[in-house]
């Protein structure tokens, strides 16, 4: 983990935020996501004329990670749908880098060392505390846990699929403009046939935010593809996760959700975890 590594990946983090904060203050999911994902298609048609091809050997990564991620927005949208943001985005975050490890470890071969091991440790203690600390003083609302775990997963399975895929490519843009064309295509085509004649009036009201939040998202995970290619896995699934630190501030600021002291702590021990993780690399 390399000191550019780590800056582009915590850009990354913060760009995932703001992303999955404009998919949340878009009240209508369906068309926040449909903006969002289409704004992708967009972007990567954009790029994919400019950069390399992905190699053959990328393509089946990019099909399975199609399909993951394609599972992955249906169950964000429903976390969302049943949560608080502050609590739904820490859960589905938190949940992924433990598993990353292991996923990493099973098929890339990667198994981190001792000082990368206590910093991935203590991140995911961090991340722990900041998604538990949704819980206190409410009885837990467990359809929108369950949804906000099972995101989780989703988001564990496709970081190694993509960083396994990424490699494969040759081309960390070229990989990214296609993942975003062939993800994006799906829902939009349910929500467009769902809703028929009134798509555009449904779009046009916050057509400007959903196609930020697109230009955030691209941005963020094309980051995190090209670090995929320098770093092993398993530290920058938790160091991306750093986004829940910047998704609870926002979930205070914006949407008006305790923070508190917890979280505060529960960010140091995810500062000392990226220590960790810097002295390893």
């Amino acid at each position: 983990m390399t000191p550019l590594v780590t800056a582009a990946v915590l850009l990354a983090a913060v760009m995932h935020a703001s992303w999955n904060a404009i998919a949340h203050k878009i009240t209508d999911k369906l068309v926040g996501f449909t903006l969002i994902l289409l704004g992708g298609v967009l972007i990567g048609l954009v790029l994919a004329p400019f950069t390399a091809f992905p190699a053959a050997g990328a393509w089946p990564y990019l099909i399975a990670s199609t399909v993951l991620h394609l599972g992955y927005v249906v169950l964000l949208m429903t976390s969302f749908r049943l949560g608080d943001f502050g609590q739904a985005y820490p859960l589905a975050r938190g949940t992924a880098p433990l598993i990353v490890t292991l996923l990493a470890a099973l098929f890339a071969h990667e198994t981190p060392d001792g000082w990368a091991a206590a910093g991935i440790g203590l991140s995911c203690a961090g991340l722990t505390g900041v998604a538990l600390w949704g819980l206190r003083g409410r009885r837990p609302n467990w359809a929108a846990i369950a949804a906000a775990c099972a995101t989780g997963l989703c988001i564990a399975s496709y970081t190694v699929v993509d960083g396994i895929g990424v490699r494969a490519s040759g081309t960390a843009v070229g990989y990214t403009a296609w993942l975003m064309v062939l993800q994006g295509v799906a829902i939009p085509a349910y929500a467009v046939h769902r809703w028929r004649g009134e798509t555009v009036a449904l779009l046009r009201p916050v057509a400007a935010l959903g196609l930020l939040g697109a230009a955030l998202s691209v941005a963020a995970y094309g980051l995190v593809l090209w670090a995929q290619t320098r770093a092993d896995l398993a530290p920058i699934a938790a160091l991306r996760e750093s986004s829940i630190i910047v998704g609870a501030a926002i979930g205070a600021v914006f949407f008006k959700e305790r923070f508190g002291v917890p979280r505060i702590a529960a960010a140091g021990l995810l500062v000392a975890g990226i220590g960790l993780m810097l002295h390893a690399g």
